[in-house]
């Protein structure tokens, strides 16, 4: 009773918004952009890289569960230094290869993720990504999940690693603090913390400075080493860095001073108990999207949905990812999401979306295109359809990690289908016979054929069909 409340109440506060905003004189093109989100802010650029983030549905419906959405792009060779966040953040590799590393029950977990993978990173998990592709960009798209966010407008990055550009968290310490806790002179400590200049993204063959030169030397050293050395020195064991280092005698202080700062970071090392029970934990995984059988395929387009149920890291952060292909004019059938709100990026071609409050009026019906970011509320019923130039791919992420089950409204596993009956009818106000006819016109399911050679949308057809029930 509870939840059949809630819906209602989140139906009716959406017709409110409708009602609200045409009278007060909003036309059709700003009802449009509540669902296309054109927000974007660039939050890190350097040589090396780039990171925007497209603000989520916040506001509009409340307390509606909301995402902001992630565009990571670097360039060969270029690190994006340690940090940790107050968000969730779920990596999708869209192009390109990396190298994940992060710390989860103190252990630093490194994964080479390629095109199509999927990996979540905690928040207040530190981590760090590498472009490891020879010659190619790195482009992740991302889910930037709010939960657990102390409100800092998109989201707060807190830089482990910094300079002058940015700033590491730890420079807000005392000098005679941070001297005290690494065990080094003040003047190490302030060498250590100013020398970073080239901001959030670094080249890691950058020779433009002696301070970038140098900065660049430091992440290449550490990044170089094996994994057993990365770990052992993340956790305060032997000198890693020195049995490594080739620079003059002048640097090895710096050098040390960085050794200190990670381990002073990450934390003291594993007991012998600690480390058997690390062992038996099941350690962070990938999952890759590109990989899986389509959940849905036919000659018209394929669809693919995860969930918990098939990659275990997504029950904590309560996010689900979804992979459509549409073939050209083909039409991802008009359905809604009863447990989750959906945002949705185009990867590649165009098409059309289209949107409808709960009232039965139109809300959105706009093409989109390569890049452009959108979000459907739970419950609104909505359809893709791809143009007739090409295929129509989009990815994006939901607001549950439970699965979602669709509801369709056309096709022949449509509700229209199962609900088929005389009082079914009788809600249309036309036989039992004729429904079943307009109902059985569609042989095809979930994703359906392009309009007819007579050039009718899908739209006018439609329309066509139910002008001949009344």
């Amino acid at each position: 009773m509870g939840r059949t409340t809630s819906a209602l109440l989140l139906i009716m506060v959406a017709a409110m918004c409708y009602a609200a905003a045409m009278a007060s004189g909003e036309g059709e093109r700003t009802t449009e952009e509540r669902f296309l989100l054109r927000d974007m802010k660039q939050v890190v650029k350097t040589d090396a890289g780039e990171m925007n983030v497209v603000r989520g549905s916040e506001g509009w419906i409340p307390d509606m569960p909301n995402i902001h959405v992630g565009f990571v792009t670097m360039e060969p060779n270029s690190l994006f230094i340690p940090q940790y966040l107050d968000s969730d953040l779920i990596l999708f590799i869209r192009r390109g290869e990396a190298r994940i590393g992060s710390i989860y029950k103190d252990e630093l977990i490194e994964r080479r993720l390629k095109s199509g993978d999927v990996y979540r990173i905690p928040a207040g998990s530190t981590f760090y990504a590498v472009n490891t592709a020879d010659g190619q960009q790195l482009h992740v798209i991302c889910s930037v999940e709010k939960s657990d966010s102390i409100g800092w407008g998109t989201f707060q990055s807190f830089f482990i690693g910094g300079g002058s550009s940015p700033t590491s968290v730890l420079a807000g310490f005392e000098r005679s603090t941070l001297s005290t806790a690494l065990n080094v002179s003040e003047s190490q400590v302030s060498q250590l913390l100013t020398r970073q200049t080239s901001g959030p993204i670094i080249s890691l063959s950058n020779t433009n400075s002696n301070s970038d030169s140098h900065q660049s030397r430091v992440w290449t050293q550490f990044l170089e080493m094996r994994h057993h050395g990365r770990v052992q020195c993340l956790k305060r064991m032997a000198a890693c860095f020195e049995e490594q280092v080739t620079e003059e005698e002048e640097e090895e202080p710096i050098m040390r001073s960085f050794r200190k700062l990670l381990s002073f970071v990450f934390g003291k090392e594993l007991s012998a108990g600690n480390e058997a029970r690390r062992s038996r934990s099941k350690k962070p995984h990938s999952y890759n999207l590109f990989n899986r059988k389509p959940d849905f395929e036919n000659d018209y387009g394929s669809s693919v949905a995860l969930d918990q149920s098939d990659y275990s890291p997504l029950k904590r952060s309560g996010v689900g990812l979804y992979l459509v292909n549409l073939n050209a004019g083909s039409m991802m059938a008009p359905h809604l999401n009863p447990t989750a709100t959906e945002y949705g990026i185009v990867l590649r071609g165009s098409g059309t979306i289209q949107i409808v409050f709960p009232n039965g009026t139109l809300a959105m019906n706009a093409q989109v295109n390569e890049g452009d970011v959108f979000w459907i509320p739970r419950y609104f019923p909505f359809c893709q359809i791809a143009s007739h130039s090409g295929r129509f791919e989009f990815f994006g992420f939901t607001t549950s990690a439970r699965r979602n089950r669709p509801q369709f409204l056309a096709g022949s596993n449509s509700v229209l289908q199962s609900m088929r009956g005389p009082a079914f009818a009788a809600a249309f106000g036309v036989s039992e016979e004729r429904l079943k006819k307009i109902v059985n016109a569609q042989s095809e399911s979930t994703i359906l054929p392009p309009a007819s050679a007579s050039g009718e949308s899908f739209g006018d057809e439609m329309a066509m069909g139910f002008e001949g029930i009344y």
